[in-house]
């Protein structure tokens, strides 16, 4: 298995699909952004072959050559987005998801409106140049990977009761039911109302707050791709500590000048040491001392049906392989076994008893050789309502894959 995303590049393509006129053009090399562009003729020749099926009843999905991979999407009949990966190991499904993921930012930006009913390319041309930043953080290496589970990404904290109630008592002195603390682009902690968000705000929303530079607070306008795609609600930011942020989705009201430094003394300062406590809790995602086996190096779990996961590559420190490497492989795994091994849908759901017996419910994965002591393993095992995946160190040995995950699953699931 390849470690996707190494020295390869990628090239996003937004086109009128009327008109095939491009609305822009992103681009990375090596997870990094790219100012390199695809000739005029390629990207005609790719919306061409595109139309031409359509033209003929067919759908055009996907395409491989030897070293790049090409998928097409159409949304609503109004925009086609295609996407070209020359990164080494690159699934399909990461690209399909990718394109959903870069559509939800463009409604979450300028509206399904405008995007549906294109009145003058060159306007909507310019009001799409404020999701740049947000899609480009798409293409590059994410410390995140909601944009490839669909599901948000999430820290457990150490004292997260004390963090509910005094982030409860907030939201209802703001009578808002949309309100988060976010560390790092992770939710922390969140109302019912902000866990009952829809796919994808429910992910681009925490992805968003934390790609932008770092700011006291903000006052934001955004559209619901899913909640509310054509009448924008406003996302107030507030800087609790460095890095820390909370987050209200709201109407009209209240005003960014309500929230001041006294009311957010009133909830906040009695909860100080528990919010100081999240900050390493970014990179990391569990609590210190979380008790884990030493031969995990990352981690992936997954609550298939509340749409949340904890991503972490940094359980316990810097041994073996690199942050970005553990990330690129665990991703790869996912992709790998969701779409060969494991329904999209929770086991509970699959309603056939025969069906169900038929699926697989673990499977491992060894990088190399399978003698103890070389290759890292992988192993990916599901039971009822969750997934787990673990990338572990080469000592660990293949015959205690399953219990270890089990164990594992075991000790997280009252997490998430």
């Amino acid at each position: 298995m390849g470690e996707e995303g190494t020295g390869g590049s990628v090239h996003l393509l937004c086109l009128a699909a009327s008109s095939g006129v491009p609305l822009f053009c992103r681009s990375s090399r090596g997870g990094a952004p790219s100012r390199q562009q695809l000739p005029f003729s390629v990207i005609g020749s790719l919306n061409g072959v595109h139309m031409f099926g359509q033209n003929l009843e067919v759908q055009l999905s996907s395409a491989r050559t030897k070293d790049t991979t090409v998928v097409w999407k159409s949304f609503h009949d109004s925009i086609t987005l295609i996407v070209l990966s020359s990164e080494e190991g690159t699934s399909e499904l990461k690209l399909e998801r990718l394109l959903q993921m870069v559509f939800g930012a463009m409604v979450l930006f300028v509206g399904l409106e405008e995007l549906t009913n294109i009145r003058n390319v060159e306007r909507l041309k310019k009001e799409l140049r404020a999701s740049y930043h947000l899609i480009d953080s798409f293409l590059g290496d994410p410390e995140l990977i909601g944009d490839l589970t669909q599901c948000v990404d999430c820290v457990i904290p150490p004292e997260g009761p004390l963090l509910q109630e005094a982030l409860s008592g907030f939201a209802e002195a703001m009578g808002t039911g949309f309100v988060s603390l976010i560390v790092s682009g992770r939710v922390v902690s969140a109302t019912e109302g902000w866990w009952r968000l829809g796919t994808p705000e429910a992910v681009l929303l925490p992805w968003l707050v934390g790609s932008l530079p770092p700011q006291a607070a903000r006052d934001y306008p955004v559209y619901l791709p899913h909640g509310s795609p054509t009448v924008p609600h406003r996302l107030l930011t507030l800087t609790l500590l460095p890095g820390l942020e909370l987050c209200l989705l709201c109407g009209p009201r209240p005003p960014l000048s309500q929230l001041d430094p006294q009311l957010l003394e009133r909830w906040w300062q009695p909860v100080l040491d528990p919010l100081r406590a999240c900050l390493p809790l970014g990179p990391r995602g569990l609590p210190d001392g979380f008790p884990l086996h030493k031969d995990i190096l990352g981690l992936l779990l997954l609550h298939l049906e509340l749409k949340r996961c904890l991503f972490t590559v940094e359980p316990l420190g810097d041994k073996g392989p690199s942050p970005e490497q553990r990330r690129r492989l665990l991703r790869h795994f996912y992709a790998l076994v969701t779409s060969t091994h494991f329904p999209p849908e929770p086991l509970e759901k699959v309603e056939d008893d025969v069906s169900r017996a038929q699926l697989p419910r673990a499977c491992y994965l060894v990088l190399g050789p399978e003698e103890l002591g070389t290759g890292l393993r992988l192993i990916a095992l599901q039971l009822g309502l969750r997934l787990l995946l673990l990338l572990l160190a080469p000592q660990s040995p293949t015959h205690g894959l399953r219990s270890l995950a089990t164990h594992t699953l075991h000790t997280l699931s009252p997490l998430l």
